[in-house]
């Protein structure tokens, strides 16, 4: 059977939980309850509330994903 890939989408961290979880609300409006990718983690890149983040969800499980990436303030798309 041939594997998904799964789905990138940006969005906003809302709140930071414990055992580097997060919840982050994404452009679409849902709120998703997420985890730190490996390489975020070694790299000791620390993710707060207010941040944009890209998020990878599962295609199974839309209400679970994980952070991939940490925007800069420059690479959003709010050119403010």
């Amino acid at each position: 059977m041939k594997k998904q890939n799964p789905i990138d989408i940006e969005g906003t961290v809302t709140e930071s939980l414990p055992n580097a979880m997060s919840r982050v609300c994404l452009d679409n409006g849902c709120q998703v309850l997420t985890h730190i990718s490996g390489k975020i983690r070694r790299s000791y890149i620390r993710i707060l509330p207010g941040d944009r983040v890209k998020v990878e969800l599962s295609p199974y499980d839309l209400t679970k994903g994980c952070i991939i990436y940490r925007l800069r303030s420059r690479q959003t798309n709010n050119n403010q």
